[in-house]
Parts: C-alpha cells; sequence; structure tokens
C-alpha cells in the first residue's frame, strides 16, 4: 500500500514540482520508504511507497513499460498477480517481481479489460506519453482510496483528502453531507465529500480524462455478478474464506491480525492459526476493564493457550482528550461516532511489530451482522407470506438476543417512505429548524439505504452506499501508522458467493452468519461461536464525556462563538442535552461527539484555510 497524488493541467502548463511535493508531503505516512516522481507535458504524478512485496529498487514508482510509452502509480495490492503473471510472461518481458509492474502489463495487453481480471485492492492511474491520455481505476467495493478537484484549469488526484486541499482556491463545506451526517449519521454514500468541490472516484468506477474531457464509468456491477439464489454447504464455504485468507497471505514482510473478539476477526485467527499452521501469529487487541461493557478480553483470551504473541492496548478518556484533536485531522472528514478511535490505537500498537494486517471487514454487511438486518428480514418474510417462519424467527430472536433493536427497524422499515425521511429531526432534535428543512428534501437516504424489501435487498444497498466509510477509516486509521490493512472477508469471489446464498443460509433461527458458523466451528473457540452480539471496536466515549476534562472542554465549545454562528444547531439544547448527559440521565455521546468532530473539523480544515 502507499499514497499516489497527481495534477493534470488542462491549461496545457507545465505541473510546478512544488505542487506535487506539497500533495505528497501530506501524505508520506502512507509511503515512509521511498518517494517518487514524474513530470511531463502537462502532467505531474508523485507516489510515496511502502514496501510489501518485492523490497528491491525494482519497485519504485512511478514505474514505466519497457519502451517507456506507459506510467503507472498504484496504491493497493494484486493478490492474484503471479497468476496474471503467467498469463502474461509470453507477451511482457518482466523486470521486477512486483504486483504493480503485473497490473501495467495487464492494462498494455487487456486495456481496461484487465479490471475483471484482477482480485485486490486498488487505485491507480496510468499515463500514456503518446496518446496523451490519462486511466484511472478504483476497486470493486472501495478498499482504496481516491480523491479528486476538477476546475476549468486543472484535475487533481490523491490517495487522502489532505493532499487535495492545497489545490482549491478556496475551502467550503458541503452543507449536503453536513446535513446527512447530522441527521441520519451517515457518510460516504454518495460520490460527494465534506468539502465542496472534492469527489471520491465511486467504488467499482474508472475514469479516462483526455483533452480536459472526464469521463467516469461504472466496471463493476455487484449484482450482475450474483447467482442469487445459490446453496453452499458449509465446507465449500470454508474452503472459499480459505482462499481468500491464502491470497492475503502474499507478503515480504510480517503480517498479524486485528482481533477484536468477534466472530469474523476469531474466524480469521482461528483459520490462520489452524488452517495456515502460523503459530508465531501477532494479534493486536483493544480492551478494556474487566467486567465492563465494552471489554472484550473474556473473548479474546480464548486464544491465549494458543498464540504466544498477543498486544493489547486500553484507550482511555485521558489518552483519547489528548489525542482526539490529532486523530480528527487523521480522519479528513467527521465521523459519526467515537469508535474508530479504537482501531486507531489497535493499529498504533501494530506500528512497529507488523507492516500488513488482516482484519474483518466486510463480513457483517453480507452475513447480516448488524441487529437492523433482522428488520429486513422480518420484513421480507411478512411480505410473502411465510408468516409460520416469521413468528419462529421472531421468537428464536427475542430468546437469543440482548438487544430489541430488530424488532425497532422491523416496524421502522414497515413505514411510509415520508415517514422514514423525517425520523432523524425527532433523534437528533438539536438541528437548527432552517438548516434541516433546507436540506431534507434533497436527501436520498432513506430510499438508498432504509427502504429494502428483502434482505438480499438490504444487503446490495449496504455495499453501495454503507459499507465504504467503515473501509476509510480503516485506511486511514492503519496508514496513519504506515501499516497495510487486508479485508479477506471482501475478496470479490467471496462476496459474490456469499451474497449469492439463500436467505436461510445466513440468518436461521435467530442468529446471523449462519454458514460462516457453521463452517469454522471445528476450529472456533466455543464461547465466540455462541456468541450473538454485536461489538468489535468500541469505546465507553459516555464515560468519558463526563469526566472534568471533557466537560470544560464541550461546555467552552458549545458556548464559543464559532459554534453558535455555524448554523447548523440549536445551541441551547445542546446545552440542555449536555447536562442531563452528565447527569446520566441519557446517553447522548453520539450526539456529542458530532458536536465536537464537526466543529474542531471546521476549526482545522474550514477556517485554518
Amino acid at each position: 500500500m502507499c499514497g499516489i497524488a497527481g495534477i493534470i493541467n488542462i491549461s496545457g502548463e507545465k505541473v510546478a514540482p512544488s505542487e506535487i511535493e506539497v500533495m505528497l508531503e501530506k501524505i508520506k505516512h502512507r509511503g515512509p520508504d521511498d518517494e517518487g516522481h514524474f513530470f511531463k507535458d502537462n502532467v505531474g504524478f508523485g507516489h510515496v511507497r511502502l514496501s510489501i512485496i518485492d523490497l528491491s529498487a525494482a519497485g519504485h514508482q512511478p514505474m514505466f513499460s519497457k519502451d517507456e510509452r506507459f506510467m503507472i502509480i498504484f496504491n493497493g495490492e494484486i493478490y492474484n498477480y503471479l497468476e496474471l503473471r503467467k498469463e502474461l510472461e509470453n507477451s511482457y518481458e518482466f523486470k521486477s517481481k512486483t504486483d504493480t509492474e503485473v497490473l501495467l502489463a495487464a492494462y498494455i495487453h487487456w486495456g481496461d479489460s484487465c479490471l475483471h481480471k484482477l482480485n485486490g485492492d486498488f487505485a491507480f492511474v496510468i499515463y500514456d506519453t503518446v496518446e496523451k491520455t490519462v486511466f484511472g481505476a478504483r476497486d470493486r467495493f472501495g478498499i482504496k482510496p481516491f480523491y479528486y478537484h476538477l476546475n476549468s484549469k486543472k484535475f487533481g488526484f490523491a490517495s487522502e483528502i489532505k493532499a487535495v486541499l492545497p489545490l482549491l482556491q478556496e475551502v467550503r463545506p458541503n452543507n449536503k453531507s453536513v446535513f446527512e451526517y447530522l441527521s441520519y449519521n451517515r457518510c460516504d454514500q454518495s460520490n460527494e465529500t465534506f468539502f465542496d468541490s472534492i469527489f471520491k472516484l465511486p467504488h467499482g468506477h474508472c475514469f479516462t480524462l483526455t483533452d480536459g474531457n472526464l469521463k467516469i464509468k461504472r466496471w463493476y456491477h455487484l449484482e450482475s455478478s450474483l447467482n442469487f439464489p445459490t446453496p453452499l454447504t458449509p465446507e465449500v464455504y470454508r474452503y472459499e474464506l480459505q482462499n481468500a485468507v491464502k491470497l492475503r497471505l502474499r507478503s515480504d514482510v510480517p503480517i498479524g491480525v486485528c482481533l477484536s473478539g468477534g466472530i469474523d476477526s476469531s474466524t480469521l485467527t482461528s483459520i490462520l492459526h489452524t488452517d495456515f499452521n502460523l503459530t508465531e501469529l501477532k494479534t493486536f487487541s483493544g480492551i478494556f476493564q474487566k467486567g465492563h461493557w465494552a471489554d472484550e478480553s473474556m473473548y479474546i483470551n480464548a486464544y491465549k493457550d494458543k498464540l504466544k504473541n498477543m498486544y493489547f492496548v486500553t484507550p482511555t478518556g485521558e489518552s483519547f482528550y489528548n489525542e482526539f484533536e490529532q486523530f480528527i485531522t487523521s480522519q479528513c472528514e467527521p465521523m459519526p461516532s467515537v469508535s474508530p478511535y479504537a482501531q486507531y490505537k489497535v493499529m498504533q500498537l501494530a506500528k512497529g511489530n507488523v507492516v500488513v494486517t488482516l482484519d474483518g471487514q466486510g463480513a457483517d454487511e453480507m452475513l447480516g451482522g448488524y441487529t437492523y438486518f433482522y428488520g429486513s428480514y422480518f420484513k421480507e418474510l411478512l411480505k410473502s407470506f411465510q408468516l409460520a417462519r416469521l413468528v419462529k424467527e421472531t421468537i428464536s430472536y427475542n430468546k437469543k438476543n440482548l438487544s430489541k433493536e430488530g424488532f425497532t427497524f422491523f416496524m421502522y422499515y414497515l413505514l411510509p417512505l415520508s415517514l422514514k425521511k423525517y425520523a432523524g429531526r425527532k433523534k437528533y432534535g438539536s438541528l437548527q429548524a432552517d438548516f434541516y428543512h433546507e436540506y431534507v428534501k434533497n436527501s436520498t437516504i432513506s430510499e438508498d439505504l432504509y427502504n429494502p424489501n428483502t434482505l438480499h435487498e438490504s444487503f446490495l444497498q449496504h455495499f453501495e452506499y454503507k459499507l465504504e466509510h467503515l473501509l476509510k477509516w480503516d485506511d486511514l486509521n492503519s496508514m496513519s501508522f504506515s501499516i497495510e490493512s487486508r479485508v479477506p472477508f471482501l475478496d470479490h469471489n467471496l462476496v459474490e458467493a456469499t451474497l449469492s446464498l439463500p436467505t436461510n443460509q445466513v440468518i436461521k433461527d435467530g442468529v446471523t452468519k449462519y454458514i460462516l458458523r457453521e463452517a469454522v466451528k471445528d476450529i472456533l473457540p466455543p464461547q465466540i461461536y455462541n456468541r450473538f452480539d454485536k461489538r468489535g471496536f468500541e469505546t465507553p466515549s459516555d464515560e468519558w464525556f463526563r469526566t472534568n476534562p471533557f466537560k470544560d472542554y464541550i461546555f467552552e465549545l458549545l458556548n464559543s462563538t464559532s459554534f453558535k454562528n455555524r448554523g447548523y444547531f440549536d445551541v441551547d439544547d445542546c446545552n440542555r442535552k449536555f447536562q442531563r448527559h452528565l447527569d446520566k440521565k441519557a446517553n447522548l455521546s453520539n450526539e456529542i461527539w458530532k458536536w465536537i468532530n464537526l466543529e474542531i473539523w471546521f476549526r482545522k480544515f474550514i477556517d485554518k484555510k
């Protein structure tokens, strides 16, 4: 994994090297091992390298084809590069052992059709020095980032927003994104960002830039790649998962696992330890005081007799108070909750021990890991008149799950769309009325995410509109500490097989992830196999915001001139809610965090500019 940046001057002027240097300096943490530049015609490209495969100088980027016609800068990994290399050896003379060179050769040989052959996580740009065209692409699910800005004079892009910001003459907030963040708790559901005029290349899309004309097209269609419903045996599912993990073990640097205590990361840990015999495997976990609701150590310690290299970190209110502004800066955009901070601390722990980690992201979105998936499942059973099965599943769910949110979402999904659209106003009532009414009518989140007719449809909506914010945090948290995070559950072959499963292989007898549990039950610790709650890397932010340092800080922030003048919040209501939180009459930590996060984001990225 690395960092890329580039500028194409549409006016035809040469790119000043200093512009690229400024961009690369903003993302140097993504690639501390090497740096490269390319300037020709009206283009300038830059690359910072985190060496993972072929650590030699042969992996330097920008990389050129043998005839020097094509140049590539690439962030990510092509996991099936060895297989592709064999296909290409008769038509291309390789000079390195890198996946970057294989990717370049694949594009030269197959054109943009090469994308369908790639198994990997990628964002890359190729420049044709003869045709003067720029081609770029992003992976199927948005694992690797690609941000860009386009105006009448230039097209600029980078792996992180902070490297694109220097290209803007004026930095302005995108109030539509701010509204959807505050009202619906959502971000990254479209190609827009929190910055006006900075966009994402959508996942599964590619682009060409010719004579200043940018053309973006979708190259991957998830739904058309499925064969729903197609059942699998647990044994076959285990085999598919093993293949996904095996490919992601290709590395010339040490690999570890982020172990949260949930079934997804535990599955990866068990497969690596048992199926691949990695007895020296290193794991990295965030834990809290024993007995605390956020503590996962009782599940993580199920591996203590099997693994010798287990590392732990305990995020605290004090550490968060000391680091939260730095954390906000690292993320570039506001986050709906404090939970990404736990992963941030885990990656900080991993730094110096490994260069690559495996993570369980993606399993929840395709195997029903969130409680609201029960709501869409129950709605499907009701709408299809499977009433006996509905009764059975709701009774089983009620017995096996402490959270009853599944029933809440069942009722919510049955509401007319018009009522769903305005539900956020009641939940997040501190929004100023004028701001709320100006933007609510144009929001499409209710249709995109909260109106599924079936469980399968809900999964597809999540891959299209929701998964990417988790992948963004995963990328930014890991790269903040020069670590590459790999996500085996998002191997596209495994995703397509999983999303083709019939419903009863995903949720059965009130239990989600049914086929995964059955596939690994012989190697998964019993306490994890029989675990039905969902937690992951969580933080006790409700308690942290009641400590004296935060108490004083938040009151000062809420009553600051800048916060009052933003025009987003009913400040009196915010103060009342914060007092209720301090009095322990309610847990309003997520709402409090959004007040803090948005205001500090403004001060660091908007006001400062």
